[in-house]
């Protein structure tokens, strides 16, 4: 039986170096990563994906080379209808040049989001970082932008770090939790209540289960069915190439199956936030 083509709401573009991480040797983790658009609409193809958010590629400590990556995804952007972009952006105070430029291409054709994370630096309750992100969510606001906040555990990506930026900008800026909070306890800590109070309050919460532990996406599928609220609130998302596409794909179906939720999430919810 032919699959119903889905919307990705979240992957990557651009070539990292090589990094030593964790004190190893230089290398490429990212596998699959692609640095030109004739590649990514070539894996979209292969993978049955319709439509596709995306965004720079990001994980070595400099932050110069995510931005450089910004012209790479508006290119994606204006070439090809079917994909959306998001641009990146950092909370870092020693960034404030390289947002100026990055956040000058908010209004363009095409861009949706704009993506930031602390995992390369800065902290949600660091004063030193409430410049940029000020910067950031009023530029959301100002041109109906999602901003899409990288989420992991422990640390400066915590969901409880991550939860004071729901409070204070999402009661008028769309906010994408990537990865559901990240980890086995922040799933539980959204799952269990806090996703559905933030919902319930009026914040404008988006999440995604990319990344997520195995029973996250079938316990969140059962609570929105349950509570009857969250459906709009759940995208399909690959985080190609620190992703994987096809697995993430064949969860989601499974939690979700075949019915009118699995249609919100797979496509239906991407096409109401990007168009």
């Amino acid at each position: 039986m032919v699959q119903t083509l889905v919307h990705d709401a979240h992957r990557h573009i651009g070539l990292l170096p090589a990094y030593p991480f964790y004190g190893g040797p230089p290398v490429h983790p990212d596998s699959s990563a692609r640095g030109t658009l004739a590649e990514l609409v070539a894996d979209l193809h292969t993978e049955g994906t319709e439509r596709a958010l995306v965004l720079p590629n990001y994980g070595v400590p400099d932050a110069a080379v995510s931005f450089s990556f910004n012209e790479l995804v508006l290119e994606a952007a204006t070439k090809d209808d079917r994909i959306r972009c998001g641009l990146w952006c950092s909370p870092r105070p020693q960034d404030a040049a390289l947002n100026a430029t990055a956040l000058a291409h908010a209004g363009e054709e095409g861009v949706k989001v704009l993506k930031t994370s602390f995992l390369l630096g800065g902290r949600a309750d660091d004063e030193a970082c409430r410049p940029q992100l000020d910067l950031i969510f009023d530029t959301a606001r100002e041109h109906q932008l999602v901003v899409h906040i990288h989420t992991s555990s422990g640390g400066a990506s915590d969901i409880d770090e991550i939860g004071s930026l729901v409070e204070r900008y999402g009661d008028d800026v769309k906010i994408h939790l990537v990865h559901l909070g990240g980890g086995v306890s922040a799933h539980i800590k959204l799952i269990g209540s806090r996703l559905f109070d933030w919902i319930e309050a009026g914040k404008q919460v988006y999440t995604d289960t990319s990344w997520a532990v195995g029973f996250a996406p079938r316990w969140l599928v059962k609570e929105i069915e349950r509570r009857g609220i969250g459906q709009d609130r759940l995208l399909f998302a690959s985080d190609e190439p620190w992703g994987d596409h096809a697995g993430e794909l064949a969860r989601l179906r499974a939690a979700a199956g075949d019915g009118d939720l699995a249609d919100m999430i797979l496509r239906r919810n991407f096409e109401t936030l990007y168009g």
